[in-house]
């Protein structure tokens, strides 16, 4: 029988708490997501396709058995204080053996936890029955032998309504020090019609856990 593998950011093991086999790889991955990123130097070294872009990933009901759970904010830096992309992502590798990172949306009105990354525990009153997947969108994940994970949505089965759009993609690259995201809406015709159309945005790392108070 296959088992699903739960992450965290300290340790990968088997949901059945039998032997507490390490999963090194789903380990690695959660602790590369973990902290915050920005894409400055990709500002400073294309302004024309490039905007400077905060990233903040942190862990959330850590004592869960079912896998890392991390609450995910992206804002521009020019207004830090209204993210435009608010999700938790569910890390874990599912039964099939495959990594993953399930998208999820927040109930009633986003902004009401910007900034929740400085006090997760806001979220304790929440479980993830109280989420909204977003169907589709998962990134699917492999790890690369340079210790470096590659993964993106399935063709084209992220729906999405931004834009005139009909579907997104997201393909991502995943290093300790840097994460590469390119998402991407694209029309019944296959145009695209929202992000950036230079490549991916680039998003270095800064640290593991928050960023420091503006």
């Amino acid at each position: 029988m296959l088992l699903v593998v739960a992450c965290s950011a300290l340790s990968c093991k088997s949901a059945q708490k039998t032997d507490a086999t390490v999963d090194e790889e789903c380990r690695a991955l959660v602790s590369a997501m973990t902290g915050w990123f920005d894409s400055s130097a990709q500002e400073l070294a294309d302004p024309d396709n490039y905007f400077n872009i905060r990233l903040v990933m942190t862990p959330v009901w850590t004592a869960r058995e079912d896998g890392a759970w991390l609450y995910v904010e992206q804002a521009a830096a020019s207004a830090l204080d209204r993210p435009y992309r608010q999700r938790m992502y569910h890390v874990h590798r599912d039964a099939s053996g495959q990594l993953r990172s399930d998208v999820y949306a927040l109930p009633g009105e986003p902004l009401d936890y910007a900034g929740a990354y400085r006090e997760p525990s806001r979220f304790d009153g929440m479980t993830p029955s109280d989420l909204a997947i977003r169907e589709g969108c998962a990134i699917l994940l492999d790890a690369v032998a340079d210790g470096s994970f590659v993964g993106a949505t399935v063709d084209a089965e992220c729906t999405s309504s931004l834009r005139g759009a009909t579907y997104a993609t997201s393909e991502v690259t995943i290093t300790a020090d840097e994460l590469m995201s390119w998402d991407r809406g694209w029309n019944d015709q296959h145009e695209q019609v929202w992000g950036a159309t230079a490549g991916g945005y680039r998003f270095v790392k800064h640290g593991d856990g928050i960023p420091p108070a503006s």
